[in-house]
Order: C-alpha cells, then structure tokens, then sequence
C-alpha cells in the first residue's frame, strides 16, 4: 500500500477549519524529512491546502526553524505575493524565524507593514507580532515598532489592542533596559 501523500491530509471542508492540519505538523516534526513535501504545499492549486500547509509549517518551525533557511528566499517571495489572509498570518509569524541579511529583512519588513493595512485584524496582528519579533533583534526597528504598537493599542480592533500592549510591554522594556530607563 502506498504511503498517503501529507497533503492529501490538508484537502477537503472548509476554509473555517484547519482540518488535520496538527495531524501533519505532528509528522513532519517526528520525521523533518517530510518538510519539502509539506513547504510545496504552500504553492498548492488548492486554497485549502495552502492554509493549512502554512498552519503546519508554522507550527513545525516553532520548535525547529532551522528547517525553514533553506527555503527563505521563496517564503520572502510568498510574503510579497500572497494575498490569502490565512497564508499571510503563518507568514508573519515565520518570517523573523529566518536569518536574514539587511535586504532580506527589509523585504520582511515592507511586507509585514502592507500587511497592516489587510481587512483581516488577525493579518494585522499577527503583522504587530512579526514586526515586534524583528525589532527584538534589530534594536534600529524599535522606535518605529513601539510607535506602530502604541497606535494599535489606540486605534486597533480589539486583538491589536491586546496584543499591542503585550508586545508593548516586552519591546519597550528591551528598549528601556538599553537606555538605562525604568520601565512607564
């Protein structure tokens, strides 16, 4: 019998589930070989495949980012030209997971930026989540990162506004602790 392909796994419902989409994460973290075949799924035909492709992988490269160098200039490319909501928020999560250099990140940054402006609040957030994460270790990101929070926590929707000053709290004491200031 032929081993199931993992992203036969991803078809299927809707775009309101993620499906098996822990299912696979699971896999791909015990046996990382898997990972290229999963990765491919971000360029599937299938709409619900590539959501659920990024939610895995996502999840994968929370305990292992290493796996994702290898594939950093495709998820930069990806984060440019996705407009899927769904792929856009894994996104913003793996991109400060890569090493990058100067253009690199720069393109990270553009994008999360556009990403601000999506209809999606999760995008939004989960932008402000990537961009904070980025500014951890770029302190040349920070000003613009804390500016950026602070108009969350006063214009956002509800999640930017809790999420906001969650990250406001870390990125603005890094920053504090480096001035020699005591936290507000």
């Amino acid at each position: 019998m032929r081993r199931r392909n993992i992203l036969d796994r991803l078809r299927g419902g809707d775009r309101r589930m993620i499906g098996r989409s822990d299912e696979v994460a699971a896999m791909v973290s015990k046996a990382p070989k898997l990972f290229p075949e999963l990765m491919a799924g971000l360029w599937s035909e299938d709409p619900l495949v590539r959501m659920r492709a990024a939610d895995a992988a996502e999840k994968v490269t929370r305990e292992n980012s290493e796996l994702l160098q290898s594939y950093k200039r495709e998820l930069l490319g990806l984060m440019v030209e996705t407009e899927e909501q769904e792929v856009r928020w894994h996104l913003a999560a793996m991109a400060p997971r890569l090493r990058m250099n100067g253009k690199e990140r720069q393109i990270a940054i553009s994008s999360l930026n556009g990403y601000l402006e999506d209809r999606s609040s999760i995008v939004k957030t989960s932008a402000l989540q990537g961009l904070a994460d980025l500014a951890q270790e770029d302190p040349s990101l920070r000003p613009k990162v804390i500016e950026l929070l602070r108009e969350a926590t006063r214009s956002g929707t509800a999640a930017m506004k809790a999420r906001g000053r969650r990250l406001l709290l870390r990125v603005g004491t890094l920053t504090n602790y480096r001035l020699g200031q005591r936290r507000e």
